[in-house]
């Protein structure tokens, strides 16, 4: 139900009291002037509007919400007051109970509504997908972080371990001149690759190392 279905016009109100409209609009207008003066917004009890009197001339009337009559029948005492509750209740209830009528939208306005729709989503669209992207990025670089700390497999170690063993047995037949050049060979790779041993060859320079030892040389001893 719209605001107003939700009110219920003085004019109504004086009928269920038993007075004239111009008394309810009295008393109304003194407890608006009690809001004001305590700051209080009058206009969540009572709503200004006019009514078509019998001569079809606008006059003027007030829309009471329900708390608006709950405050005028504080007003009211004894048995009065009682049964201007129970009417007021009384009618809110059936209010309440009539189904809200659906205003079908004409074609613009549904053309309206579509577009703001459309373009609501395209937004959204856009800002998942600008999400997404962040989200690839940031994981892109922890990856690249995480492959630069990953080390060599045992697998990996074995595979240097092979090819630095070929190299001293290819430059060196000497058995007794083998050992050194064995220590040597991992002391240039600590010492290249900044590790503390060959295993702890970052895994991304497992090629790189392979070809350096492939193309080591000996140091000549003077």
């Amino acid at each position: 139900m719209n605001q107003l279905t939700r009110n219920i016009p003085s004019t109504e109100v004086a009928e269920m009291v038993g007075r004239d409209h111009k008394n309810v609009l009295q008393d109304i207008r003194g407890i608006i002037a009690h809001l004001d003066e305590l700051k209080i917004q009058s206009v969540n009890y009572f709503i200004e509007s006019s009514y078509k009197g019998g001569n079809g001339q606008q006059r003027p009337c007030f829309l009471l919400t329900k708390q608006g009559c709950e405050l005028y029948g504080n007003r009211m005492t004894g048995a009065d007051g009682t049964a201007f509750s129970v009417k007021y209740i009384e009618r809110f209830n059936e209010m309440e109970q009539v189904p809200q009528k659906v205003v079908p939208l004409s074609k613009d306005q549904a053309l309206v509504t579509v577009l703001r729709t459309t373009a609501d989503l395209v937004e959204d669209t856009q800002a998942i997908k600008l999400e997404q992207h962040e989200i690839r990025k940031e994981l892109s670089m922890i990856n690249e972080k995480v492959e630069e700390q990953i080390t060599l497999t045992s697998g990996e170690q074995r595979a240097v371990q092979k090819e630095v063993a070929i190299k001293v047995y290819e430059i060196e037949n000497d058995s007794t001149i083998r050992p050194k050049l064995f220590r040597e060979l991992h002391r240039e790779i600590k010492d290249r690759f900044a590790v503390p041993s060959y295993k702890d060859v970052r895994r991304q320079e497992l090629q790189t190392v392979l070809n350096y030892i492939r193309c080591w040389v000996p140091r000549k001893v003077s």
